[in-house]
């Protein structure tokens, strides 16, 4: 068995919980060492999780000839360049999502991975989590019969970081950093759902606005779309209302009755047919991102084929782009 010792690229707050300890859960797979631009990080993550290296210079690490696959880990605008990186010196590459802050840096990742045979895949674990397969299955046995419309409607309230002055607000409002605002950070595991449950959408118009004025990026979004198969769906975000509206649900509306889900809090599953409303609680694993990281390390060993491609995972991004009218 192909062993994988992996190499971070950021080592931030998804690496502890989210992801980190999952490389270390598959056999054959190992974290071998981290990198970030603050050496104290750098150094403190090594240190708690027992990794060999610590580097401050990205290069450097995709170079460790002990490393033979790269995780990266950090804000969106940079997710491109170290991918690349890595496929150019012949790494296989897994990025957290969204792939990178715009589509047409989506097409350029897509374009090295295929010029130099380098896969790349994109960390939307949603997909392989045991609570969205049961939406999955429950989708495609019928239950609730022909799909007629999806709804995506999530409110929650300012974080208390929105308040700060700009140059302490997090990244995740900064659209030279993100791609946009939470929009970009949150929108991006509800479509690839949508997408890997109905099929790509091919058309996206979207209207987005700044209510509250706490910092730059919008904080309001409404947008509708059709998939390939000719669904239609809407969607609404608000990231500035009152605790009242706060929600995170998804509804999937059939000719033989509904379903509606949470994508973030992992509510009970909420499914009404003919013969009445049920509930249906589905845990998931302690390690969120387990599912697709096994699955990762299982196609690079070649005993398995993750299907969590940055081919797969460009579509988001097009649809992101397109609900935000950068083109």
């Amino acid at each position: 068995m192909k062993h994988i010792k992996w190499g971070f690229i950021g080592c931030g707050e998804v690496t502890e919980k989210k992801s980190g300890p999952a490389f270390n859960e598959v056999d054959g797979s190992q974290v071998w060492a981290v990198m970030s631009r603050t050496e104290s990080r750098a150094r403190s993550y090594a240190e708690r999780h027992g990794v060999r290296k610590y580097y401050t210079d990205a290069q450097k690490l995709i170079d460790d000839p002990d490393v033979n696959a790269i995780y990266v880990a950090t804000p969106p605008s940079s997710h491109a360049t170290y991918a690349i990186m890595a496929m150019k010196a012949g790494k296989p590459v897994y990025v957290e999502k969204p792939l990178a802050s715009t589509y047409e840096d989506c097409a350029r990742v897509n374009r090295v991975s295929e010029q130099t045979g380098v896969p790349c895949f994109v960390a939307y674990y949603r997909r392989y989590l045991p609570y969205f397969n049961k939406v999955k299955s429950i989708i495609n046995d019928g239950t609730i019969g022909i799909i007629q419309n999806v709804q995506i409607r999530f409110s929650c309230p300012p974080r208390i970081d929105d308040h700060n002055k700009p140059e302490l607000q997090p990244w995740r409002v900064q659209p030279e950093i993100a791609g946009g605002g939470y929009f970009y950070d949150l929108a991006p595991h509800q479509l690839d759902l949508m997408q890997d449950f109905f099929g790509v959408i091919v058309h996206a118009e979207g209207l987005c606005a700044n209510r509250s004025g706490l910092y730059s990026a919008e904080d309001s979004v409404s947008a509708c779309f059709q998939f390939e198969s000719g669904l239609i769906g809407s969607g609404s975000w608000c990231f500035a209302g009152h605790e009242s509206a706060q929600e995170d649900r998804i509804e999937v509306i059939g000719d033989q009755g509904s379903l509606s889900f949470s994508v973030f809090n992992y509510e009970p599953i909420r499914l009404i047919t003919k013969e009445g409303e049920q509930t249906l609680t589905v845990p998931n694993p302690p390690y969120v991102q387990l599912p697709i990281i096994r699955s990762v390390i299982e196609d690079l060993q070649g005993i398995g084929v993750c299907t969590c491609t940055s081919v797969s995972a460009t579509p988001v991004n097009w649809v992101l782009d397109r609900i935000l009218n950068k083109f």
